[in-house]
C-alpha cells in the first residue's frame, strides 16, 4: 500500500568536479603509494589527494585491494575498473566496496547505480574502529591542518577558528592502528601561505592555542609531507620530534630544532648536524 506520493523536480545529484593536483600533491601521493601493499584495504579521505592516489593505484602493479571507507570517491571507480580492487582479502563485507556516502562526479553515480559490488551502510557501522580493524592491512589516508613536535594532529581548526568536523579520521586511524599490518597515514603539505602572504610551517612546536587535537599522539603512525614519510609508532618523544623535523620544510628546520631544545624534547643524540 502506498500512503503518499511526493512529486519533486528531481534535480541532478550534486557533483564535485575533479581538482587539479599540485606538484606538492603529486610528491605526497608518490610517498604514500610506497606504503600500500597487495591485499591492502583502503580508506581514502576527502580532497584532491585521495583521488590522485586512487588514479596512481589504478596505473600501478598493485592487486587484490579492498575498499572500506566513509566516503566513496571517483578514484574508487578507477581502481575497480582497472582490476585493482577485488575485495577477496576482506574479513568484513568480503568482495564488497563498503561505504557510507558517495560524493564525486556523474561517473561515480553511474557506477553505483544498481551495482551489487557496492554496499552502503550507516556511519556507525562503517566508522566503527572495532569493525574496521577486522580487515587486514587497513591503509587509512587522511589530511591534516597541522601537527606538532609531540605528533598531536589537528585536522579541524586553525587555532580557535573552526574549519571542519572530526569526521571519520580518528575512527579510521585507530582502526588501522589495530588492524593486522595496518597503516594509518596523516598527510599534509609542509607549508601554507597565510592571508598576509607569509609562508608558514604546518609542522609546529606546539599546536596553536585553541587548536583541536583530532588524533592523539598515542595512535599516530605514519606522517607524510612532500619531503618524506616517517613512521612514529613506538617512538619516543625525542625520536618523534626528530622524525617530524626531517620532513618539515628545510627553511623551518633550524627554528624547529631551537624550539624543541627549549621544550627539552631535543637531546644531544639527535642529529643536529644534519639540518
Amino acid at each position: 500500500m502506498v500512503d503518499k506520493i511526493v512529486e519533486g523536480k528531481n534535480n541532478p545529484l550534486i557533483e564535485i568536479p575533479k581538482a587539479k593536483a599540485s606538484p606538492v600533491d603529486i610528491k605526497i601521493a608518490k610517498q604514500i603509494l610506497t606504503t600500500i601493499e597487495d591485499g591492502s584495504c583502503l580508506q581514502l579521505g576527502i580532497g584532491t589527494l585521495p583521488n590522485l592516489i586512487g588514479e596512481m593505484i589504478s596505473k600501478s602493479d598493485l592487486k587484490d585491494l579492498s575498499i572500506h571507507t566513509e566516503m566513496l570517491v571517483d578514484a574508487c571507480v578507477d581502481m575497480y575498473e582497472s582490476g585493482k580492487v577485488t575485495g577477496i582479502h576482506k574479513k568484513v563485507d568480503r568482495l564488497k566496496m563498503s561505504y557510507t556516502f558517495a560524493l564525486g562526479t556523474i561517473k561515480l553515480y553511474d557506477f553505483l547505480h544498481m551495482n551489487p559490488t557496492c554496499a552502503s551502510f550507516p556511519v556507525h557501522y562503517i566508522n566503527d574502529p572495532d569493525r574496521i580493524c577486522k580487515n587486514p592491512k587497513v591503509v587509512a589516508i587522511n589530511n591534516a591542518i597541522e601537527i606538532d613536535l609531540f605528533s598531536q594532529v589537528c585536522s579541524e581548526s586553525v587555532g580557535y577558528r573552526h574549519i571542519s568536523g572530526t569526521g571519520g579520521q580518528l575512527d579510521f586511524i585507530l582502526g588501522a592502528f589495530k588492524s593486522t599490518g595496518g597503516k594509518g597515514i596523516i598527510s599534509l603539505s609542509s607549508t601554507y601561505t597565510d592571508k598576509d602572504g607569509n609562508i608558514c610551517s604546518r609542522i609546529v612546536p606546539t599546536l596553536k592555542p585553541g587548536a583541536i587535537v583530532t588524533v592523539p599522539r598515542s595512535i599516530v603512525q605514519y606522517v607524510v609531507t612532500e619531503y618524506g614519510i616517517v613512521q612514529l609508532k613506538g617512538k619516543s618523544t625525542w625520536e618523534r620530534a626528530e622524525e617530524l623535523i626531517n620532513i618539515s620544510h628545510p627553511n623551518f628546520r633550524e627554528e624547529l630544532i631551537k624550539e624543541a631544545e627549549k621544550m627539552n624534547i631535543w637531546v644531544k643524540s639527535n642529529k643536529k648536524d644534519n639540518y
